[in-house]
């Protein structure tokens, strides 16, 4: 099973929530876009600025700006 980190709310760490993602919650890709299994993830300065609500973004939002891994399916046109 997959997981991801997502806040709903602007905060301390207690808003992070450590949740389950099935297939179902998959969006559809659109073009242009790609999905990637992530095998590293940077966390930093500027998720917390996000997650305290410093720097505001649309919720619900999850941490993570940096990534490498695999693309697993690309949007096709």
């Amino acid at each position: 099973m997959d997981y991801l980190i997502r806040f709903t709310q602007t905060g301390g760490p207690e808003v992070l929530q450590w949740m389950p993602v099935g297939a179902d919650d998959t969006p559809l890709l659109k073009p242009n876009e790609a999905r990637v299994r992530h095998h590293a993830v940077g966390v930093n300065f500027i998720d917390i600025y996000h997650r305290t609500g410093l720097y505001p973004l649309p919720l619900p939002s999850g941490i993570g700006q940096e990534g490498a891994g695999i693309i697993e399916a690309v949007g096709i046109d």
